[in-house]
């Protein structure tokens, strides 16, 4: 499987990156986001 690359390290990418993960385990998620910090919510 061909990795998944998500441009966007805030709210929207860290939750279709979330998304992914939960369908396809599997799965390989790199995200690139210029922010200082990566959005995160427990």
């Amino acid at each position: 499987m061909k990795p998944v690359v998500i441009i966007g390290a805030v709210a929207a990418g860290m939750s279709a990156a979330s998304v992914i993960k939960r369908g396809l385990e599997e799965a390989e998620v790199i995200v690139f986001g210029k922010e200082a910090y990566i959005s995160y919510g427990a």
